[in-house]
């Protein structure tokens, strides 16, 4: 499809928690879409990390919602808000929309309309590139909990503690694992752990 025969628009966002940023993204999608005189029929939006790892319902529901063909075009706000999951998975995305018959358009990559037959091409490097930084990420993530843990932090949720005396009448009372852990006001996990430690 060209984009001169565009009508309806499906935005996608993939953004992060608490980030102020995520409704300024948003925002200048819907403000792009009524400058180009498109209605906007579904907005997707997937509050996750860009580890590539975690599901992303939304983005699920958008590609279900392009192979029926309910919108003409894919807004997405960059690459790497679409895909962090390398080259081949990102070009198969593009390439399912493709055999939709439904076009794509990166709101601050609009370079990739002009790339002709190197487009793809460019999506390679730019998918690489993402990639790359989601990699990187993880990286300073884990170097940063090496660096907490050799000064002493504690990482991870702080201990409940468990009164395993008082776990022991409970139990010698007939309470199953549930009826102590819900007198004590804890998981069945927690005292789990406190019973076997």
């Amino acid at each position: 499809m060209k984009i001169e025969d565009v009508k309806t628009v499906g935005i996608y966002c993939r953004v992060s928690t608490g980030k102020q940023e995520n409704a300024n993204q948003l925002d200048q999608l819907q403000e792009f879409c009524a400058k180009q005189g498109w209605r906007i029929v579904a907005e997707y939006v997937d509050t996750v990390s860009g580890s590539g790892k975690l599901k992303r319902p939304q983005f699920d529901r958008m590609l279900l919602a392009a192979s029926q063909r309910q919108f003409d075009l894919l807004l997405f706000w960059k690459l790497d808000r679409l895909s962090r999951e390398g080259v081949r998975k990102t070009l198969r995305y593009l390439e399912l929309l493709d055999s939709y018959g439904v076009a794509w358009r990166s709101y601050m990559e609009p370079f990739f309309d002009s790339c002709g037959i190197m487009r793809d091409v460019v999506i390679s490097i730019m998918a690489t590139l993402a990639e790359q930084e989601r990699i990187n990420i993880s990286d300073r993530t884990r170097a940063g909990l090496e660096r907490a843990v050799r000064a002493g932090k504690t990482l991870g949720r702080r201990e409940v503690p468990v009164d395993l005396v008082r776990v022991g009448k409970m139990r010698e009372e007939g309470l199953g694992l549930r009826g102590v852990a819900k007198k004590l006001k804890i998981s069945v996990g927690t005292l789990q752990k406190a019973i076997h430690r």
